[in-house]
């Protein structure tokens, strides 16, 4: 079995950029999405195969690189019983997850692969479509150490910021708290600048003060002027993905009984705005429902 080829499933905004990485370091890589519009995208290059199925991708692959919404998804490629790829994989196959999977159901998918002799590692990934482009993601990994050791050539050729957290579900957590960290910091920025707006400010000029003070974050930096302030709300994100890793990461503060008080009133904001927007909005867009709601 060739050491580098690599399955990969899921070829969304994220995962696409992503494979084209790991061709252009010459890996063999076979790709499968349920959209064949996005695999033939990919379709050209010598060293990619596109796969009929998630187990046709799978099949003699070494590692299998995951790229899926959630925990449902993965699970569904995993063990759904007509089509899962888990039946047929072997003892020197190991799973990568690196989409936002619930850190509990990763730990026990972990387990079950691992009763049939299969490794797994969570590598989900922050940085964006922008940081998925240029192959300077943010890796958080979970999983045993040897055989992190053994995928980190591949994850460094997707991302520039790796760091191994602990066991298995790790990774996972990690993610969970850092986009919950994040959409609190958008909603609090959102919320300074429509007051800020109402009292006669600049917000272009309170942004620029948010960026050279305490008040500075991912938010103020990269999503306010771009994003926000210039109407587009199209950074490649959706809105309830965001909705969506806020409860992950709440239901992980609410299974380990530690503080969740604001984590709690954050999902309740990201679960009205998706409601209040049109579906498929753009989690930018929190800016535009705020001022809205004012």
């Amino acid at each position: 079995m060739n050491p580098m080829r690599i399955a990969f499933i899921g070829l969304g905004q994220m995962g696409t950029p992503m494979v084209r990485h790991l061709l252009a370091a010459d890996c063999q890589v076979s790709g499968f999405d349920l959209s064949s519009a996005l695999i033939e995208q990919l379709t050209g290059p010598s060293n990619f195969k596109a796969s009929k199925s998630a187990r046709d991708a799978a099949s003699g692959a070494s590692l299998c690189i995951l790229m899926l919404p959630n925990s449902d998804a993965v699970e569904n490629v995993l063990w759904d019983a007509d089509g899962g790829i888990a039946a047929g994989l072997t003892p020197d196959q190991t799973i990568i997850d690196m989409g936002s999977s619930d850190p509990f159901r990763s730990q026990s998918n972990a387990q079950r692969l691992a009763a049939q002799g299969v490794k797994f590692v969570d590598a989900p990934v922050s940085g964006g479509v922008k940081r998925a482009l240029d192959a300077t993601l943010s890796i958080m990994i979970g999983g045993n150490e040897d055989t992190v050791r053994q995928v980190f050539p591949v994850l460094e050729l997707m991302g520039k910021y790796l760091t191994h957290l602990g066991g298995p579900g790790a990774g996972h957590a990690v993610k969970a708290l850092n986009n919950y960290v994040s959409a609190s910091g958008l909603v609090a920025t959102c919320e300074a600048l429509t007051a800020a707006k109402a009292f006669g400010l600049d917000p272009q000029a309170v942004n620029q003060v948010f960026n050279t003070s305490s008040g500075k974050n991912n938010t103020t930096e990269v999503k306010v002027e771009k994003f926000m302030l210039s109407g587009a709300y199209d950074s490649g994100f959706s809105l309830g993905l965001m909705r969506k890793d806020v409860k992950t990461a709440l239901d992980f503060i609410q299974n380990l009984q530690t503080p969740g008080v604001m984590a709690a009133a954050c999902l309740e904001v990201w679960a009205d705005a998706e409601q209040g927007l049109p579906k498929g909005a753009d989690h930018t867009a929190m800016h535009q429902f705020l001022q809205k709601s004012e």
